[in-house]
């Protein structure tokens, strides 16, 4: 239905407005922080990073131990958006090589604080305790009596507690998992259960009742970014060993800072010339377009920034072609509409019958581009997984604001007396 005013121009405008804002200098609002693109993570091909070589706990660890060990590192880092690394094992050695990107954020470039990123064995043990056996913090100290442990977890979630509001991690647990989960809670009523990520303490909650349904939580006072890392790590899998780092070395970029600065201002330059040619070929609708596209840009980086994932030049390559195919769904939007006005109809029937005939074109083209980005996340590696990442998320954001915004924008701008001239929309 036409729009009768201006207001969705206006609402529209102001949230890319705010996406922009916010994808620019990040956003402090009562605790709730969003980071912006200073906050950014950047592969090692622009800032360096770290490589570390892990050595297990056991002597003689297996060929098929290490290859686990390395799919469970590999797992790990997926989960943070840590897609430029590199994880090798040197069977011959009995070792694990990791080459990661710096942490976001980090300034001091301290390599061990940043290894830390692959995490620990993460195995989880739901233990029995001896009430008077306890450590100097007070805590109840492992005691071997395993009720059940992460092979017994099938999925991971995060939600609140429903009485205390507190956030939980949520775990699914397997059948068997499930069986033991329930005897041990029935049998151990009134008292606590501990729990444990390796030997590290996390809560002992008491039992108030015998649990069943093949589901547990952990309680620990966790941020919701802590509940989150937290389930992945436990889904993941625990390593089959400890890995000790006892060797952790810089390494530099291979491309460096002047290759993102110079990748930046041809993003930039190209950015410039689009909106220069959308606004002189197509005159309002081109208007629009550009802040649409604004608003790919801010929502993009946005998406980055916040989920924590390593933007590497290939990465980048993924943005600036994200433009591309936001600026092509906008160019087949306006080319119709400008038939429709040359033809005889109605500016507003303009309108509604170009974006309905330009909608099958672009979501063919949108719909091929995805696969071709899911098919290179799925057998890329490193780098081309970062590539494959950004160029997904603006081909969404693309078709999204293509579609919805500069429809809401081109609709309610036509109800304005000034913008019934067709000659503003290039015919």
């Amino acid at each position: 239905m036409r729009g009768n005013n201006a207001l969705g121009l206006i609402i529209t405008v102001l949230i890319i407005t705010l996406f922009t804002y916010i994808a620019a200098f990040g956003l402090n609002l009562f605790g709730w922080e969003i980071p912006g693109v200073n906050d950014i993570r950047f592969g090692t091909d622009i800032r360096g990073g770290v490589n570390a070589i892990l050595y297990p706990d056991v002597e003689n660890p297996s060929e098929e131990d290490l290859e686990t060990a390395r799919t469970i590192i590999e797992k790990r880092l997926d989960g943070k958006g840590i897609f430029d690394r590199e994880v090798t094992t040197e069977t011959e050695n009995g070792r694990i090589i990791v080459s990661i990107p710096w942490g976001k954020g980090e300034t001091d470039f301290n390599p061990q604080a940043t290894i830390d990123d692959i995490g620990k064995t993460a195995l989880l043990t739901f233990q029995e305790v001896d009430e008077d056996k306890l450590d100097e913090n007070g805590d109840p100290l492992p005691t071997g009596r395993i009720v059940i442990q992460g092979t017994d977890v099938k999925d991971t979630g995060v939600a609140k507690h429903p009485d205390t509001g507190q956030i939980v991690v949520v775990l699914e647990l397997t059948e068997e998992g499930g069986k033991k989960f329930e005897e041990a809670t029935g049998r151990l009523i009134g008292k606590p259960i501990a729990i444990f990520m390796d030997d590290q303490f996390i809560s002992d909650p008491v039992v108030q009742t015998k649990i069943s349904g093949g589901t547990a939580t952990i309680e620990g006072n966790f941020t919701p970014k802590e509940a989150g890392e937290l389930a992945y790590i436990i889904k993941s899998g625990a390593l089959p060993f400890r890995l000790e780092a006892k060797q952790v070395n810089s390494i530099s970029p291979t491309l460096g800072e002047n290759a993102l600065s110079v990748t930046i201002l041809a993003g930039f330059v190209s950015l410039i010339l689009v909106f220069l040619y959308m606004i002189l070929y197509y005159r309002l609708p081109g208007l629009l377009s550009c802040i649409a596209l604004l608003g790919l840009v801010a929502g993009q980086l946005l998406i980055i920034s916040w989920a924590g994932i390593t933007l590497t030049l290939p990465g980048i390559a993924g943005i600036i072609l994200s433009i591309g195919t936001g600026v092509d769904a906008n160019v087949i939007i306006n080319e119709r509409i400008k038939e429709e006005l040359k033809s005889g109809k109605t500016l507003g029937a303009s309108v509604e019958l170009g974006f309905k005939r330009a909608f099958t074109a672009i979501l063919d083209s949108n719909v091929t581009t995805l696969m071709s980005a899911a098919v290179l996340y799925v057998f890329g590696t490193g780098p081309i997984k970062g590539f494959a990442v950004t160029l997904f998320l603006g081909v969404m954001l693309s078709f999204l604001t293509a579609i919805a915004a500069s429809k809401i924008m081109v609709r309610s701008t036509t109800s304005l007396s000034f913008a019934k001239n067709k000659w503003l929309y290039g015919a």
